[in-house]
């Protein structure tokens, strides 16, 4: 077993992806972005595509070539490109562009061959996307190209923005409307897609076609409202590498912001910030080791925390539970360190190694 160690349940993504195309009722693209939300993409992406996702997502072209090198052969979307971005070497390998600017439109239909694209409109979040003002331009040029067999407009996509189902029903309209002006300008796309987890579970008319499952995969909420039958995935979990009996009034790590109140025992954890472990939850936050909780005490520090465990009996080579099955969630991690879920798994670093579990 590693010191530090990130245990993937592969069985769990699987599972996850089932439960929620079934909730749903619609076609499902599982989005593997950033490592797979810090669970490996490609592990990340065999499984959800084993619990029935029709479409994966990643960010960029550097993610969607990392599934196509590892032997996946499934569709993959990726959205945000560099400037200078090889679309060349995106086409051939057959991966789709999401478009959100005549530039980048543009770009693609120069290119020899014909190249798969799926517009988007930005319905009201103020990120990617082309504007309203903008779309009925955009939507013309696809369709010329179209016919020119310069592209094929595979599908037309948005993204809400969670604010509340109001916010989200509108999105939903204006999106519809835009739906409505690219078929009038010839363009019949095969994929429609708009909510992302919290969408797709809360706001039936938001789902349109298709649905993009991000956090909820990895068996996280993405917002308060519970999702019952959700596993997830992720345990983090480090060896205590140091154990010493020190007596009241003993300053802990920097600037001594934990100082014991009686004779104790301390127990070093070798996860620090640089291992994605919040120093925002410096104090706050709780480790689980044989089954008894025990706070950090003072400062996260970069490759290392403390917690005072008083007189129980925790000794070199116990495993500290950071979140997971056996200790406390993500979910609470989050909150003591004031941030979402998503942050809590995804930041999780390079030095921790991931160990996966059918």
């Amino acid at each position: 077993m590693s010191m530090r160690e990130a245990r993937v349940d592969l069985g769990a993504i699987a599972g996850n992806v089932q439960l929620l195309r079934g909730l749903a009722g619609v076609d499902a693209m599982a989005v593997v972005k950033a490592n797979g939300y810090g669970h490996g993409a490609v592990p990340a992406a065999r499984a959800a595509l084993e619990g029935g996702a029709a479409w994966l997502g990643v960010a960029d072209l550097a993610e969607a070539h990392e599934l196509r090198a590892a032997g996946i052969t499934a569709p993959v979307l990726a959205w945000i490109h560099d400037p200078a971005a090889d679309f060349a070497e995106a086409v051939a390998a057959g991966i789709d562009v999401g478009v959100s600017s005549a530039a980048q439109l543009e770009a693609l239909a120069a290119l020899p061959g014909r190249a798969e694209v799926q517009l988007k409109f930005d319905s009201g979040l103020g990120r990617n996307g082309a504007t309203a003002a903008d779309w009925p331009a955009l939507v013309e040029a696809a369709a010329g190209h179209e016919r020119a067999g310069r592209v094929h407009v595979r599908g037309v996509w948005s993204h809400l923005s969670n604010t509340g189902d109001d916010e989200d029903a509108a999105q939903a309209d204006a999106f519809a409307q835009a739906l409505d002006a690219a078929r009038a300008a010839g363009l019949a796309p095969d994929l429609v897609h708009l909510a992302a987890t919290a969408g797709a579970l809360h706001l039936p008319a938001t789902r349109f076609g298709m649905v993009r499952f991000g956090v909820g995969i990895y068996g996280l909420a993405p917002d308060d409202r519970p999702v019952a039958g959700l596993r997830p995935a992720m345990e983090l979990s480090a060896s205590v590498v140091a154990t010493k009996r020190v007596p009241a009034g003993h300053g802990v790590s920097y600037g001594y912001d934990h100082v014991t109140s009686a004779e104790t025992t301390l127990a070093l954890i070798p996860l620090g910030y640089a291992d994605g472990i919040p120093r925002s939850a410096s104090g706050r936050a709780e480790v689980s080791i044989d089954g008894v909780r025990h706070r950090i005490a003072g400062r996260v520090a970069m490759d290392q925390f403390v917690v005072d465990v008083g007189d129980s009996p925790v000794a070199v080579g116990d495993r500290a539970v950071l979140f997971g099955a056996d200790g406390p969630s993500a979910e609470e991690w989050a909150a003591w360190a004031a941030t979402i879920n998503y942050e809590i798994v995804t930041r999780i670093g390079g030095r921790v190694a991931r160990v996966y579990v059918p």
